[in-house]
């Protein structure tokens, strides 16, 4: 399944809820552009009915004539000919009838009136034509986009978290040049899309990658954010593109962390390093740079414990690691990459501010948006921070971490078919 499938599938939360509000809003205030009752009214106003005899059917010469497949089972003989000017439709007004000979006739009169006429030449359905095609005519409620719908469209994006700024700033590029104009909720959609991904666009790049070996990768976030899943994953990916990789359990004060780290290190064929349990993680950081080099590793991956960014003692032991890396390697670590839990919500714009402050993020992984109806938190990132997104995970299996598209993220949050 491509990612946006699987992207449309999981953000239904989100999608569902602007699809909801989007119904809503326009219906609250807006108007049918037509229905196919009123169309046939107008028509029948248009078009007097013409006298026609009551006494037996009308046979209708064409140019292509319609042969009866048994006619022994007329009855009646045809009565003489109606002369018709000679035209590729012919307009009858009359009352539709359910069932019987008579209804089944006037089908097989539509069906070979329009199989005549050529496909180059402009057709011209008539009334009957327009009358039994009046259950394909749909309905489209189209609302002008005043400050009062602007305002509700600002509310509904404010409810998927994407920020009071991002969300002004979506709606007033959707108002521009459209002020005043009748839309229908799939143009609004497709408006909404456009400014999101016109907006994330710049900020959808993936990690990128230096001939310094071993290339130090330095993972970090909140405590469940997914990291030690995103790093099993991210293994498995480069490992697939021929990279050599090494993962090092940084969190040495949680025994499951690393048991968990080993599960997806042995999924990926990835060696995974650790230390005793209640070891200082940035030894245990400085001794990876050491056995990765000593193997010749491309990539090596430090997972880092889980820490709240409120907690200063925690920060500050992040920051020991990136000095005790930095002893090794002035350079180092190369990426710094923050992953954040979409269902965190505002909360996400936080983290992303201290973490940049402690360890210098360099770019962002999103995960759990399979699991959140406030999708639009990403948004709201890419539109303060401008960090790069590398990846987002929809899923718990091994591929579903994939790169960062705007445009099929866009598609998927406001629930746009593509």
């Amino acid at each position: 399944m491509s990612l946006f499938g699987k992207l449309k599938n999981r953000l239904l939360k989100s999608s569902s809820k602007i699809d909801e509000g989007l119904e809503a809003i326009v219906a609250d205030g807006g108007a049918d552009s037509g229905t196919h009752e009123a169309y046939v009214e107008a028509v029948v106003a248009d078009e007097p009915a013409a006298d026609i005899p009551d006494a037996a059917p009308v046979e209708i010469p064409m140019d292509t004539p319609v042969e009866d497949p048994d006619p022994a089972s007329q009855a009646v003989a045809p009565p003489a000919p109606v002369e018709v000017p000679d035209t590729s439709v012919v307009e009858i007004p009359v009352t539709p009838v359910e069932t019987g000979p008579v209804a089944g006739a006037l089908e097989e009169i539509v069906e070979a009136t329009v199989a005549s006429t050529p496909d180059t030449a402009p057709v011209k359905q008539g009334f009957l034509g327009r009358l039994m095609g009046r259950k394909e005519t749909k309905t489209v409620v189209r609302r002008a986009l005043d400050d009062d719908m602007l305002e509700q469209l600002e509310e509904l994006l404010i409810s998927t978290d994407m920020g009071v700024d991002t969300s002004l700033r979506v709606t007033a590029a959707m108002a521009e040049g459209r002020f005043g104009k009748k839309l229908s909720v799939e143009e609004i959609k497709r408006l909404m899309a456009q400014e999101i991904a016109r907006i994330m666009e710049p900020v959808a790049k993936p990690m990128p990658l230096y001939p310094q070996t071993p290339q130090v990768v330095l993972v970090v976030g909140v405590n469940g954010s997914g990291k030690t899943t995103t790093i099993g994953k991210l293994a498995s990916q480069f490992k697939a593109a021929g990279k050599t990789v090494v993962i090092a359990a940084g969190d040495t004060f949680r025994a499951a962390a690393v048991e968990q780290l080993q599960v997806w290190g042995a999924r990926a064929d990835v060696p995974v390093l650790t230390a005793p349990e209640g070891s200082d993680p940035a030894s245990l950081a400085f001794d990876a740079m050491t056995k990765a080099q000593d193997i010749g590793a491309d990539l090596l991956m430090i997972d880092t414990a889980g820490r709240l960014q409120n907690r200063a003692d925690l920060m500050e032991e992040l920051a020991k690691i990136v000095r005790v890396i930095r002893k090794k390697d002035p350079s180092a670590p190369h990426n710094t990459l923050l992953v954040l839990d979409a269902t965190t919500g505002q909360n996400a714009l936080n983290q992303v501010e201290t973490f940049q402050k402690i360890s210098d993020v360099s770019g962002l992984v999103m995960t759990k948006l399979d699991g959140t109806a406030k999708g639009g938190v990403l948004v709201s990132l890419a539109d303060r921070f401008g960090l790069p997104i590398h990846a987002i995970g929809v899923g718990e299996q091994i591929d579903d971490l994939a790169p960062f598209d705007p445009e099929e993220f866009a598609a998927a949050l406001t629930g746009l078919e593509v």
